[in-house]
């Protein structure tokens, strides 16, 4: 009979913490989950997309809470390797940007409330001024949806448009550095996450 050496036990302390530190973060995250109300759009684009989202509180006005930064990216492949990215080059230029006058969805079928426009061009990489050129849609059951950073807008307001039709192209103005849509929602005076309808998303080309 061969007789392996005993795996030394963890401490009943050890556990202890790392079983109460892992109930306290699925308690929060519960929590958290609870606290945050979400509405399903359609994507911003016909593209392929990446988003990073503001996290609650961070920026808390509407549609900026919770809202996400949206881009199009491609597969490129370099010296054999290949990964997703959102321009070619350095991306010093706008049109450089693979999201750059990119088609812009309507995320609902809904009504045009407002259309505001900025027709300065920010040069990727420098922080422009606000405010953004930006669309507001209105659904029926009082959703608000935002999509700003636009340009080549082609709806106006009091337009009913349908889910995924083209509202505008992607641009670069106002707080912002590069190619990319801003996507926000609320309703009265909250905050909604913004859920993708993923039947509707296309993979990287």
């Amino acid at each position: 009979m061969v007789i392996g050496r005993r795996k030394p036990e963890t401490p009943r302390v050890v556990r202890s913490i790392a079983m109460g530190t892992a109930s306290l973060v699925l308690a929060f995250a519960a929590r958290a989950s609870e606290d945050i109300e979400s509405v399903l759009a359609h994507p911003p684009f016909a593209a392929y997309y990446a988003c990073a989202e503001h996290r609650q509180g961070e920026l808390p006005y509407l549609g900026d809470d919770l809202g996400s930064d949206c881009v199009v990216q491609k597969l490129v492949t370099e010296d054999g390797r290949t990964w997703a990215r959102a321009h070619e080059g350095d991306g010093t230029r706008n049109e450089q940007w693979f999201g750059w006058r990119a088609e812009l969805l309507s995320p609902c079928d809904c009504e045009v409330g407002a259309v505001d426009l900025n027709p300065v061009v920010n040069e990727p990489g420098t922080l422009g001024q606000p405010p953004a050129s930006m669309i507001t849609f209105v659904r029926d059951d009082g959703v608000r949806f935002l999509l700003a950073h636009v340009q080549e807008v082609s709806v106006e307001v009091g337009d009913r448009v349908a889910y995924g039709q083209a509202v505008a192209r992607v641009g670069n103005n106002g707080y912002g550095r590069t190619p990319h849509v801003h996507v926000g929602a609320w309703k009265g005076k909250t905050a909604l996450q913004v859920r993708w309808d993923l039947s509707e998303r296309k993979g990287p080309e």
